[in-house]
């Protein structure tokens, strides 16, 4: 077995580049053909909601297992071992609960947007108020972040091209590709993206474990208490306290309230689509331990001195993938960076013509809507180039997201919950609690991961803000006006609900039956909890 101390020299062959350039080719000439049908902001923006189940599972697969996360978590196994994986274990519960409790409400009302809801429930300002929030979480998150991630992969193959032209092209392509195809050429080339990245992981794995010689190798690859999936209340990346504290509530907001990964569901045919897609992208995420994070860990005994470790996965894709094959992985992974870019270009697009334009009756016209829906995806994508290099400022892509994430979104998490299942929650608390709550998670953020002001844990720091964010929409709902009763029922989830999805159940074969699928991801991920412990 070699152990190399250095890193291989990033030149792809002839033929990788000609892969490389046929498959982005390829991409967004599909793009351009399936978006030549596009008429109205509808179908543009929802894919005519005809979205079978296999598309809307690797869509939400997509939309998290972007380029950033494919080089993030690689990253965090680097540095960190394997409790990275409880974002993933737990975003598979956390996409079980939703298949159970909020997914049938939100197919049911029929709502175009995520924020809809909350003024069907509250009242419009906060619509426009969360809309506006959730522009900006995209492009100061998403999006920036996939173009962070892009940068530092064609960083390895042009290195002597500077940072901004090598932004400013990921921009344009992926730009380029959600104002040709809409979200139906996202959903689509979502599915060959994903497969191909899962296979590129598989390999890798395969040849990383060869490379080993055993399991108790890949053990002993880990740094101190990097083989605990629950590492010490202390850890600096990721305390087990946290995992309760801050990543359960990260993923509520991720996977409930996210309108950029949501709008993939509300595209589906039906509720059985809908349901079937979401369990399906559950069990996705379990072999990401396998096909992204061990991978990585392993690169720690093959590349021991790693100075920058987003890079190991596509310092591993260039030792172990033969050519032809190597550049077919990174045009996948090219073409992953354009889709999760052009999935939050169209998302936030979405909400700029739907709650605003539209809502507001500004234009009324579908061909005019469609227009200006394009024109808002450019300045979007102007928008997100310039703020991508403040992500250089941090130690990794996860610590990033999730940082931002968790600082100012719990004031979403809890007003979204509130709104769903709490009868006395009043359009007051649901507003003050965003204006209020959201601004000083900001603030937090920049004066302890920005300025490093305070000290804190980010993922404790989560819960604090959750804490005061629950503080003050209890406190301002018990202050003001009760909802009134029509608008209160049509808009909360009640227990006869429950009881009619499963008189829906009666009579279905077990392979038809969701509940045995949930039952089954569920068992498997405790499984897999209780072994890394």
């Amino acid at each position: 077995m070699i152990f190399l101390t250095s890193a291989p020299s990033f030149e792809l062959a002839t033929i990788d580049y000609i892969v490389v350039v046929v498959y982005i080719v390829f991409i967004l000439g599909l793009g351009f053909y399936v978006g030549r049908k596009e008429k109205s902001s509808g179908s543009f923006f929802l894919g005519g909601r005809a979205s079978t189940w296999p598309l809307v599972g690797f869509g939400l697969m997509a939309a998290n297992l972007s380029g950033a996360s494919y080089l993030g978590l690689a990253g965090a196994g680097y540095y960190d071992g394997i409790s990275v994986w409880n974002y993933e274990w737990m975003g598979s519960l956390l996409l079980i609960l939703f298949t159970f409790f909020i997914l049938p409400f939100y197919l049911k009302s029929g709502v175009e947007t995520i924020p809809e809801y909350l003024e069907r429930r509250y009242d419009p300002k906060t619509r426009y108020l969360f809309s506006g929030f959730t522009i900006f979480t995209a492009l100061f998150i998403d999006s920036a972040g996939a173009l962070f991630a892009g940068t530092v992969t064609l960083g390895l193959l042009f290195p002597a091209a500077p940072t901004w032209v090598l932004i400013a092209g990921l921009t344009f392509l992926g730009g380029i590709y959600v104002i040709l195809g809409g979200l139906r050429a996202v959903m689509i080339t979502d599915t060959i993206q994903g497969v191909l990245l899962l296979i590129a992981g598989g390999i890798i794995f395969y040849f990383c474990f060869q490379e080993l010689g055993s399991w108790q190798a890949v053990v002993d690859a880990a740094p101190v208490d990097g083989f605990k999936l629950f590492k010490p209340a202390d850890d600096e990346f990721l305390p087990w306290p946290g995992v309760f504290s801050g990543v359960f509530w990260i993923g509520i907001y991720y996977w409930a309230t996210n309108h950029v990964v949501v709008q993939k569901v509300l595209s589906a045919k039906n509720l059985n689509h809908g349901r079937g897609g979401v369990l399906f992208a559950a069990f996705m995420k379990l072999p990401f331990l396998f096909l992204l994070i061990l991978p990585r860990l392993m690169g720690r005994a093959i590349y021991p001195d790693l100075d920058d470790a987003d890079q190991i996965w596509p310092i591993l894709a260039f030792d172990f993938m033969p050519t032809g094959i190597r550049g077919l992985v990174f045009a996948a992974l090219a073409a992953a960076l354009m889709s999760s870019l052009d999935s939050v270009l169209n998302g936030a697009s979405s909400l700029v013509v739907n709650d605003f334009l539209k809502r507001k009756k500004i234009v009324e016209d579908e061909g005019k809507l469609l227009i200006y829906g394009k024109v808002t995806v450019g300045v979007f994508m102007v928008v997100a180039a310039l703020w991508a290099p403040v992500i250089f400022m941090f130690d990794g892509i996860v610590e990033y997201f999730q940082s931002f994430i968790g600082h100012i979104t719990m004031p979403v998490v809890v007003v979204y919950l509130g709104g769903l299942f709490w009868k006395r929650a009043t359009k007051e608390a649901a507003f003050y609690t965003l204006i209020i709550g959201a601004p000083i998670g900001l603030a937090v953020f920049f004066i302890g991961e920005i300025f490093e002001v305070i000290d804190i844990q980010f993922l404790y720091s989560t819960g604090l803000m959750l804490l005061l964010s629950l503080s003050l929409f209890i406190t301002i709902s018990f202050f003001t006006p009760k909802t009134e009763g029509g608008k209160l029922q049509a808009n909360i989830i009640h227990p006869s609900d429950w009881k009619e999805q499963l008189r829906k159940m009666e009579g279905l074969p077990w392979y038809k039956d969701f509940r045995f699928w949930a039952a089954a991801i569920l068992a498997l991920t405790l499984a897999m909890v209780i072994w890394l412990r």
